[in-house]
């Protein structure tokens, strides 16, 4: 059997990883202007709203938490190996605007395909609006419990099964992303 099938897969996946973490991961900078972040700003909060109204249950956990971050539009795309990103913004529990992060996420497994989704993560705790900002970008799995939320109903996806620190809501995918891969998704904090 030839591998070469196997390594132009293997190529063309990492070009296309390459093209999503140098255009959609892409931090603000010292350049960017203020008009940026208000419409990153209106985007999440019209995601957010998307999400109350079609998840009841994500209001309900918002009103107890410490803070919500919102992801408007994540890309994700692959072909064996695959690459996901998007920028967000953390919501206080009076709606104020704590700060800005970018998601990233590289998976690898079997897999094909692009789509476009939203990803909102309920903070309940203070320490785990804290735990963004003092860890050295946040992997999740990696630091507070998460528990990610579909069709009403909780997984939990770390070892601690106690009480999730975080609640992640996946919601509003467009386009067609297939096959199984192995994903970590790392949250960093945006300079302000």
């Amino acid at each position: 059997m030839s591998l070469k099938p196997l390594r132009i897969a293997a190529l063309l996946g990492a070009m296309l990883v390459a093209a999503c973490s140098s255009t959609l991961t892409t931090p603000f900078t010292a350049s960017s202007d203020a008009t940026s972040r208000a419409q990153l700003e209106q985007d999440a909060r019209d995601a957010l709203k998307n999400l109350y109204a079609s998840t009841p249950r994500a209001k309900e956990l918002s009103a107890n938490a410490a803070g919500v971050l919102v992801f408007p539009s994540i890309l994700k795309a692959g072909l064996l190996i695959g690459g996901s990103g998007g920028n967000g913004v953390l919501f206080g529990r009076d709606g104020s605007v704590k700060g800005y992060y970018n998601a990233g996420a590289v998976s690898w497994g079997m897999q094909a395909g692009a789509q476009n989704f939203s990803e909102a993560m309920v903070l309940m705790t203070p320490e785990a609006v804290k735990n963004l900002d003092t860890a050295d970008g946040w992997s999740v799995g990696m630091g507070p419990s998460v528990a990610v939320a579909d069709s009403g109903m909780a997984r939990d996806v770390t070892t601690t099964t106690a009480r999730p620190d975080v609640f992640a809501f996946i919601y509003g995918q467009s386009g067609l992303m297939a096959g199984l891969g192995v994903q970590g998704q790392k949250i960093t904090r945006l300079p302000n």
